[in-house]
């Protein structure tokens, strides 16, 4: 009897970081449970996030900018291969769009899809339930196909580093996209200050060029008046595959609610989040080893991407003590 082909799947996730590590245990999950080959498509500037995705065969830019410029090439892409599947895990009208430009067997969508995008799919994946994971959301995909579960996984390969020293290693990562997501500058440096003179360790300080003022403010705060500081400022210095094998070496990552925060917990690293807008039941760091600080107060999660106050009161109230004692009980057991 011949052997059966191996299923060809096409994967469209374009966009953002954390949402792409979301995505990962569904990815796996589908990859082994149907023995495929999978192709990813996505923006271009997480091409090279997602090249560190092991289980992914071939990465598939799909224009951001320019787009009517960019569709020529994407469609020559995008149609070398058919697909037995294409797996929409965005589920938006650009991303229904881009899988139906591939040559499919059949499109299927996700749970949480919107603009329209439910009418584009040959099928979509469970009913909604926004009240869960993006993880377990994504997973619906796998459910939908009988696959077993076990336990979420999130397969990565990021570049290894040369860490600058042997001591403990706490990443601090001060910035995300929305500003009101954003603990003050000063708490980070608070935080930072106490680590680094209480505890011995050598602080990193990470984020974009676009963030690199905080990470030198935060930087110069630690080292005002000290002779001998443990801080490294990679800002700006680390492209985001590196960025990945910079955060797999720390013990200990002090993040808001950002893509690198989901970065650091696939790799495996411990993470303590703090949440302001945002909810952690949906966008928490995945897994048991991570934390999350959070302020009680009535008006959050709001969801919003802006506030009426500069610092938001549900980032301003949660205390550098109080993060400090969460970091002093996570780095108890030093490096694995």
């Amino acid at each position: 009897m011949a052997a059966m082909a191996t299923k060809q799947i096409l994967v469209v996730k374009l966009s953002s970081m954390g949402d792409l590590f979301h995505a990962l245990p569904a990815v796996h999950a589908l990859r082994n449970g149907l023995d495929a080959e999978v192709d990813w498509v996505t923006q271009p500037e997480y091409a090279p996030l997602v090249r560190c995705f092991p289980d992914i065969r071939d990465v598939i830019p799909f224009p951001r900018r320019g787009a009517v410029m960019g569709l020529p090439g994407y469609w020559r892409a995008v149609r070398r291969r058919r697909y037995d599947l294409v797996i929409d895990l965005q589920g938006l009208l650009k991303s229904v769009l881009a899988a139906r430009m591939a040559i499919a067997g059949k499109v299927i969508g996700p749970s949480f899809c919107r603009e329209g995008s439910r009418y584009l799919y040959d099928a979509v994946a469970g009913p909604p339930n926004r009240n869960r994971h993006a993880v377990d959301e994504a997973l619906d995909i796998v459910r939908h196909f009988g696959l077993p579960m076990g336990e979420a996984v999130f397969p990565v390969q990021f570049p290894p580093v040369t860490p600058f020293t042997s001591s403990l290693r706490v990443g601090i990562i001060p910035a995300s996209r929305w500003p009101n997501k954003n603990w003050p500058v000063e708490y980070y440096a608070e935080i930072s200050h106490l680590l680094m003179h209480q505890e011995g360790v050598t602080i990193h300080l990470f984020g974009s060029e676009q963030e690199r003022g905080a990470c030198v403010a935060i930087q110069h705060a630690v080292e005002a008046g000290h002779a001998c500081s443990r801080v490294v400022n990679l800002a700006g210095r680390t492209g985001m595959a590196e960025l990945g094998g910079w955060l797999k070496a720390m013990d200990l990552v002090i993040a808001n609610d950002s893509g690198p925060a989901h970065m650091a917990a696939a790799a495996g690293t411990p993470v303590l989040a703090l949440f302001g807008p945002t909810d952690p039941v949906r966008t928490a760091p995945y897994g048991p080893r991570n934390r999350v600080v959070q302020a009680d107060l009535a008006c959050r999660p709001c969801l919003g991407r802006q506030c009426r106050r500069e610092i938001p009161d549900c980032m301003r109230t949660i205390r550098p003590e109080t993060v400090y004692q969460v970091a002093r009980e996570m780095l108890g057991g030093g490096r694995q």
